[in-house]
């Protein structure tokens, strides 16, 4: 497809955070590769008005709207889409601008319209032919339609990809929501029914069940049996009660129906509670507060990703190519035959309407079916006992590093699946230091509890690394205490640690037992894995503060210099400088130069010259020594002269603070539990792997720590192979525009 034809995008069906910034990308790469490129304003009704539905968008266009929930172009409902005479006025709109691709952002419905229109459009280009309403050549020039589709549903209820446009943020919302119903729930001894959104999908709930530690959840694919759950649920939260837990959450998908498909409703589950248990209890409906307010950080930068990968799609295929669904596996994206997902998402409609619950589950994919295997145990009182004759093992919990948010919810889901399992499971104050000194307690079942929405690290860690005589006092620890296992939840100093410990086994036969790593930092610096935990959390703790930067500088022309955490490591800095829409990053990785600095300059007095009014650049903390975040605001506040202020905004600790996010939440629960079942897997089959694990894609695999010296630099403490450095074209690509285009 040449690059001298022009693409539309639009948004249809319910809105979702994070449509700005996929309309953002596509307008803004679109531009890049030398498109024209237009905005319909109300979906598919303003395909079919045309007219000033219909508009060219330049570069600032789609300025100042990443940070924006809803969407901008706005989306509406249109009947006359439904008829072949409405897409043929959509037909004659598009060709009559030389549109001949699309980016369709909506659900299976919109991207169904989407696909009839490519599927009728050579029929209406003979019929507006015929009638003489577009010349010869307009027709040969757009004789066919390509599109890709980004799906923007906040229920994340499309198959092939693990998530949509907005689900992220929904989720965000949510558990904001129940955090806070906890607190109050407490207070009172009460019970929450919390009504999420899903009617045909139940990953909302699901997930918010398990980020949240709720103790009831309904969710559509794995209806209960009437006459069955109302004892069940009763008798566990009775039994919640009196083994010392003060609130109560149970958690409903707003589709969540019984076998017999009857619609289960928050006034029946509270009158069930009510009766039985002989308490208070409370209903809260958070209806459209889930798709409102601003995108989260993902919702910013993975959608980003989203509409460019869509753009270099249309360039590369050919306009008669089957339309693709653009979406995500893991941290990477894909392009998947978009109506073979269509059909495969109503196939698991079906399935759950005729009661195949197992295939809809296994339909909906691995990270469902984990969580929900997952919140099986974690929403027990009490753990199951042990079985007869079982071998007990004595697993170690122990942090390493600086706090990460999400450590905690890590440590919950490996002790409680760890004694839901038989075993008994040790907790290590003060990670390295502690166990070093004997700082090891047994761990029950409510020496956890409430962990899971805290932030910080409640079984303490340091940066404490062993050194000389410290392996002699670990190793008596160990044997002392019969500790059969060792999972360390850190970041880097923890990692090192571990490989040092076992490096020394032949030294001491103590460290000859099976040790795993589980990745904990803000800084996402390790190998193996390509998220750790508490990155996203501090991601929207820096994209939040950002925001809020930007709107104190529109009262007067300023410029931003935003200093970031990740010590030589800069995925937060480039991350978070894709979701805050900066104009710069400056990272480590790629160095600082004087020359750099002056070209900037250039642009930043270019640019308010012209009415800019607002200046971000991000600068990873040691990107470098000499040009620190001082003296780039010096220089830059020096050589504005009068044509703009620079302030400098050095974020600190707040970026490691704060309770995790749902994203960190359930990294976190997957990890620990694939963790916990390896290390006893391992422990149960005499075998003594030191290691940590690795989820790339959808492969998870436990990496030795033999490899850990050729995966990393440890001079700058970070992998040497840095997937993230792939997104830096997008960042350049989004911060400014090409030769020749204006702001």
């Amino acid at each position: 497809m040449s690059s001298n034809k022009s693409i539309a995008v639009l948004t249809s069906g319910g809105d979702a955070q994070g449509m700005n910034a996929a309309v953002r990308a596509v307008v803004r790469a679109g531009i890049y590769q030398g498109f024209d490129v237009y905005t319909i304003y109300e979906g598919y009704k303003g395909m079919i008005l045309g007219g000033d539905h219909i508009k060219k968008a330049g570069w600032s266009t789609v300025g100042g709207i990443l940070h924006k929930g809803g969407t901008e172009i706005g989306s509406a409902r249109s009947d006359e889409f439904r008829t072949k005479e409405g897409r043929r006025k959509a037909v004659f709109n598009l060709v009559s601008r030389g549109i001949d691709a699309l980016v369709v952002i909506g659900g299976d419905g919109s991207l169904t319209g989407a696909n009839l229109l490519r599927q009728e459009w050579a029929e209406h280009l003979a019929s507006l032919l015929e009638a003489g309403e577009i010349s010869a050549k307009a027709a040969e020039e757009c004789r066919s339609v390509f599109f890709t589709g980004l799906v923007g549903s906040i229920d994340n209820d499309m198959y092939g990809t693990d998530m949509t446009i907005g689900a992220d943020s929904a989720l965000t919302r949510i558990t904001e929501a129940v955090d806070a119903i906890i607190s109050t729930a407490a207070s009172h001894q009460r019970t929450f029914v919390v009504q999420v959104m899903g009617r045909d999908c139940g990953y909302l709930a699901l997930m918010a069940g398990l980020a949240c530690s709720a103790d009831w959840v309904f969710i559509p694919e794995i209806p209960p049996t009437p006459g069955e759950w109302e004892d069940q649920m009763c008798a566990l939260l009775k039994s919640g009660r009196e083994s010392g837990r003060r609130d109560s959450i149970v958690i409903l998908a707003e589709g969540a129906r019984d076998t017999e498909g009857k619609l289960i409703s928050c006034d029946y589950v509270k009158e069930v509670l009510e009766d039985r248990l002989g308490e208070d209890c409370r209903i809260t409906i958070l209806g459209h507060v889930q798709r409102g307010g601003a995108p989260s950080a993902y919702d910013r930068y993975m959608t980003t990703m989203l509409g460019c990968a869509a753009v270099d799609k249309i360039r590369t295929s050919s306009a008669d190519d089957e339309p693709l669904l653009i979406g995500v596996q893991e941290n990477d994206i894909i392009a998947v035959p978009l109506m073979d997902c269509v059909s495969k998402t109503h196939e698991v409609r079906k399935l759950v309407a005729n009661g195949q619950y197992k295939e809809a589950m296994e339909m909906r994919g691995y990270v469902m079916e984990q969580a929900y295997d997952a919140l099986k145990v974690m929403i027990r009182s009490l753990p199951s006992q042990p079985k007869p004759g079982q071998r007990r093992l004595r697993i170690a919990v122990m942090h390493g590093g600086g706090p990460a948010a999400g450590m905690n919810t890590a440590a919950l889901t490996a002790v409680r699946l760890g004694l839901d399992g038989g075993h008994v499971m040790l907790g290590v104050k003060d990670g390295f230091q502690g166990l070093i000194n004997g700082q090891i307690e047994e761990m029950n079942w409510r020496s956890v509890a409430g962990w899971t929405t805290i932030g910080g690290a409640e079984l303490g860690t340091s940066r404490k690394t062993p050194s000389g005589t410290d392996f002699y006092a670990i190793a008596r620890q160990i044997e002392e205490r019969q500790i059969d296992a060792i999972l360390m939840i850190g970041g880097w100093t923890g990692y090192q640690s571990i490989y040092d410990m076992y490096k020394r086994r032949d030294e001491f036969s103590a460290f000859n037992i099976p040790m795993v790593c589980l990745p904990a930092t803000i800084n996402n610096n390790l190998p193996g894995s390509e998220r750790s935990v508490g990155s996203d959390t501090a991601l929207n703790n820096i994209v939040q503060v950002i925001d809020k930067i930007k709107q104190s500088a529109v009262a007067s022309k300023r410029c931003f210099v935003v200093e970031v955490m990740g010590k030589y490591c800069g995925f937060l800095a480039l991350v978070s400088g894709i979701a805050s829409g900066a104009e710069r990053v400056y990272l480590h990785e790629e160095g600082v130069h004087i020359q750099d600095l002056l070209k900037d300059l250039e642009s930043l007095v270019e640019g308010f010259s012209k009415g800019k009014r607002l200046g971000l650049m991000i600068r990873n903390e040691k990107a470098n020594d000499l040009y620190d975040t001082r003296f780039m605001a010096a220089l830059f506040e020096e050589e504005g002269g009068p044509l703009f202020d620079v302030r400098q905004a050095i974020l600190g600790h707040l970026q490691q603070g704060g309770n995790p996010s749902p994203y960190d939440r359930i990294l976190a629960i997957r990890l620990a539990k694939l963790c916990i079942e390896y290390l006893v897997q391992e422990c149960l089959a005499g075998k003594k792997p030191a290691s940590f694990i690795g989820m790339q894609k959808k492969e998870v695999t436990f990496v030795s720590m033999s490899n850990w010296p050729e995966l990393v630099d440890t001079k700058y403490q970070r992998p040497k192979e840095q997937w993230w450095m792939s997104l830096r074209e997008i960042a350049r690509t989004m911060n400014k525009p090409p030769e020749g285009v204006e702001y």
